[in-house]
């Protein structure tokens, strides 16, 4: 492989590691030779360690640990426990995130029916749920001088999106932390430390399989109004996202920060 792109050896570490996007990148870095940190909740624990098995069995490395994106002394842990067994953090993958139903404007509501408590939640797990475990895992980056950090941002970000409100707010924060903390960061602790984010574009996950599809499997009305504004004329396949993950972690990247990285098959793009 092309030294540009080699991960070998790096210690790649990934909160929400156990969701669809978060496991498929853990498969692929610990398959390129990385030493894949699996973080989730306590209550993903079977899940987690199962993952972590299936990875080792195939010749990988993984580890995984309980890890609380939404609590610092949880994260703190967290690390201590990845220093013990790898001595650094190289890559940090803040795939924590998701929405609720109830942070969304149904068809038969308005503004006036939102549930400021599910905004809150979204709004938590998504923009703190990365800021928390980067002021953490990023100390150690600071102390080695390098590292790259990558979130994850949607097509929310660039524009707002019908129903999805508290999502949407989350995910333009993420934009935004991302491109400030970009500058912090190499402006205060050197050109080795890293900040982008990737911009995934419809991808069916559990989270979103009740807007984008009906009971029997069949795409919903907004998935068709989706399919329409997107050039591919298809949703996005989770392996699809793998390869500018791939470039941000490693080498090739090294002059790139505080860039959002769009994987979306034309949708952020295209008008009429």
């Amino acid at each position: 492989m092309n030294e540009l792109f080699d991960v070998n050896g790096k210690v790649v570490v990934i909160t929400g590691a156990c969701g669809v996007l978060g496991s498929c990148a853990s498969r692929y870095f610990a398959s390129l030779g990385a030493r894949v940190v699996l973080l989730n909740r306590e209550r993903s624990v079977e899940k987690g360690r199962a993952l972590a098995q299936e990875i080792c069995a195939g010749g990988g490395d993984a580890s995984f640990f309980v890890c609380d994106v939404l609590e610092e002394a949880s994260a703190q842990e967290a690390l201590q426990q990845v220093l013990a067994r790898y001595g650094q953090v190289d890559v940090l993958l803040n795939a924590a995130g998701g929405n609720l139903s109830a942070a969304n404007v149904a068809p038969d509501q308005s503004v006036f029916d939102l549930d400021i408590e599910a905004m809150k939640k979204v709004c938590d797990l998504n923009i703190f749920g990365t800021v928390i475990p980067t002021k953490v895992f990023a100390r150690a980056m600071a102390r080695q001088k390098k590292g790259s950090i990558i979130n994850f941002c949607s097509m929310s970000s660039f524009r707002p999106l019908s129903r999805v409100a508290g999502y949407g707010i989350a995910k333009a924060g993420i934009a935004n932390w991302t491109q400030w903390l970009a500058g912090e960061l190499a402006m205060k602790y050197g050109e080795g430390l890293r900040v982008n984010a990737v911009a995934p574009g419809f991808i069916l996950t559990e989270q979103n399989r009740t807007l984008l599809t009906n009971p029997d499997g069949s795409p919903t009305e907004r998935t068709r109004q989706i399919l329409q504004h997107t050039p591919f004329g298809r949703l996005l396949q989770p392996d699809e996202i793998l390869g500018a993950l791939h470039y941000l972690a490693s080498d090739a990247s090294k002059g790139v920060t505080g860039t959002i990285v769009t994987i979306d098959g034309g949708f952020n793009s295209f008008s009429i």
